[in-house]
């Protein structure tokens, strides 16, 4: 009797999967019911499975007999070879896609679960609603702040004429591929194409090129090269922000090894190249595997983080003092003086990511980070420091109550924390943050900028930052920033080659735009963004060349209607489901974009 059920529990196993490891986008999706249940998303799939049979007390009792079947190995066994059935039947991905994903997630994920805090009520609550449960996994919970008052806030103001600047450069989302192989299908059915064993799904083949693929393709190392040889030209620096991702997106056949070997191998070749600048990098969700898997750091032993986070630290220590090491070996994130002045916070995103189904353990502030970096601030205020806070995921894709926590932190702290920047998105863009009390004053950016990969359809590319410089008294904003990209039909394509893909042995970067000349500012503090936003909805032409710029100069639609309204909502949403905006905006309510990196 008990064993009829294993079919169900893989689905609810193969549910979770799909939700939290999306093998098919790294693009966002938006117009997102925020309210839809599990089931009604799953139901979009339009896979041919009836999921108004699960009722309320079907699920209860299914989970019921979950939990009891999870104490034996042999069920999980079971479990495990019913989800990768499920998977196949379904047609989600491709037969050695569905087994391989299944068994490199099963273990990490039954122990997740078997740890968490899950009650049949809260999972149902989860699959089908409220109406079937309370779903506390996710409840709210506060940060504390130190009863010290708010310093009185100065608006920025533009520094005088000759006044030092610093350049930054800042990687993001490089996304090495050790098995691109020019001339394979760049069109495949698996989640990541130009591979030597990629399939064409279409009748007419396209070709994956030499520098890289308008496709669901990652970079060639020769690509990454190029972009480090290209950099070092454009230099000097004065240092470097590097916000993580560096393996490929075959999420579903990656290794402890492999990922060791990759990190290490971009890291020696920015060290290579860059020479003795130093660089500042943040943990990306795809440095794990399983992707998107960090456990907490109560969790020890073998399923822990430590083989990464040990990793990094041996590879990152020329750049980082001891301290910093010390807590990058505990939870992922430490801080830095840059310079006299500035201070840099480098957080691990991964434990605000809904994605991380490590967190259906404990989600109240995992590893302690938030109050961690509470600390930093307020010690920074005391000596009258600018700060920095650098990451992958930006913070309006996070878990709600995190992002919400942070987002006060960021009002708390504003007259401190004069930038934030993150990537994860692969398109170039920002999210603003507001005063709590009027949300009107803008008083925080965070800016995202585009990826070093291809994936999907982009050109590679790379930013500078152009900030208030090291001086007494230097509000540390950013000026301007640039992006740089190369032309991918360019660079596959030599003009006059003797063949017609034929590509350039010697490519060019090019300046895509300067975020000041694009945009007819003179600064780029909050308060210009703001305005900018209020510009995209009053002149189109300013937005549309928003939209052709955010993909790295590489996009084929307009975005209008309902597009623009759910960009512009995005674009002033920097708390999860700040959804208010949408309404004042104009558009529709109730909608929210969701990251599927």
């Amino acid at each position: 009797m008990r064993m009829s059920f294993v079919p169900y529990y893989a689905l609810v196993w193969l549910g979770f999967i799909m939700v939290l490891v999306p093998l098919g986008t790294c693009l966002p999706v938006q117009e997102v019911e925020q309210d839809l249940t599990f089931m009604e998303e799953v139901g979009r799939l339009r896979v041919g499975f009836n999921w108004r049979n699960l009722t309320c007390p079907v699920c209860k009792a299914l989970f019921i007999i979950l939990d009891v079947a999870l104490l034996s190995d042999v069920n999980e066994e079971r479990i495990a070879k019913a989800v990768g059935e499920a998977c196949i039947r379904l047609h989600l991905a491709e037969e050695h896609v569905c087994r391989q994903i299944t068994e490199l997630f099963r273990d990490d994920f039954i122990r997740a679960l078997q740890q968490s805090l899950l009650w049949p009520s809260e999972a149902c609550a989860l699959l089908l609603g409220k109406a079937c449960g309370r779903l506390d996994i996710y409840a709210p919970w506060n940060v504390t702040l130190p009863r010290v008052p708010k310093p009185p806030v100065k608006t920025p103001t533009p520094p005088r004429p000759g006044a030092p600047q610093s350049r930054v450069l800042f990687l993001t989302d490089i996304h090495w591929d050790k098995d691109y192989a020019v001339g394979s299908s760049a069109d495949c059915k698996d989640p990541l194409c130009c591979r030597n064993d990629s399939e064409s799904s279409r009748r007419y083949r396209r070709e994956a090129g030499f520098w890289g693929s308008y496709s669901k393709c990652d970079l060639p190392l020769r690509t990454v090269e190029n972009l480090l040889e290209n950099a070092a030209r454009n230099g000097p620096w004065d240092w470097v922000y590097w916000t993580g991702d560096i393996p490929a997106h075959n999420v579903w056949s990656q290794t402890r090894r492999q990922q060791v070997s990759e990190l290490i191998v971009i890291t020696g070749l920015i060290r290579s190249h860059l020479g003795n600048v130093p660089v500042y990098p943040a943990i990306g969700n795809h440095e794990s595997t399983p992707v998107n898997s960090f456990p907490p750091p109560f969790v020890h032993g073998n399923r822990s983080s430590s083989w990464l986070y040990d990793t990094m630290a041996e590879e990152w220590a020329p750049w980082l003092p001891e301290q910093a090491i010390k807590t990058l070996r505990h939870g992922g994130f430490y801080t830095v003086q840059v310079q006299p002045g500035l201070r840099v916070v480098s957080l691990n995103m991964n434990f605000c990511a809904r994605e991380n189904y490590w967190l259906l353990v404990n989600s109240t502030d995992p590893a302690n980070q938030l109050q961690w970096l509470i600390q930093i601030l307020q010690a920074s205020e005391d000596e009258g420091e600018k700060v920095h806070i650098i990451g992958h995921i930006p913070p309006g894709l996070c878990l709600s109550s995190w992002s919400w926590n942070y987002y006060h932190i960021i009002n708390r702290y504003e007259s401190t924390i004069t930038g934030q920047f993150f990537g994860h998105t692969h398109l170039d863009e920002f999210q603003m943050f507001y005063d709590e009390e009027t949300m009107t004053r803008a008083l925080g950016v965070a800016f995202i900028a585009p990826s070093a990969t291809t994936y999907i359809n982009l050109n590679p590319g790379y930013r500078v930052y152009l900030m208030d410089g090291n001086y007494d008294d230097s509000s540390r904003f950013v000026l301007d920033h640039e992006t740089y990209i190369l032309n991918l039909t360019e660079a596959n394509h030599q003009p006059g080659g003797l063949a017609a893909l034929t590509p350039d042995p010697k490519p060019k970067w090019t300046l895509l735009y300067r975020a000041s000349e694009a945009y007819g500012v003179s600064t780029l503090f909050p308060s210009d963004w703001d305005r900018l936003i209020r510009t995209f909805l009053q002149d189109d032409r300013v937005f549309q060349r928003f939209w052709f710029l955010r993909h790295k100069g590489h996009v084929s639609e307009p975005c209008i209607d309902t597009c623009k309204t759910s960009i512009l909502c995005f674009l002033r949403s920097g708390r999860y489901a700040e959804l208010e905006q949408c309404d004042l905006l104009g558009g529709r309510g109730g909608t929210v974009r969701k990251s599927l990196c």
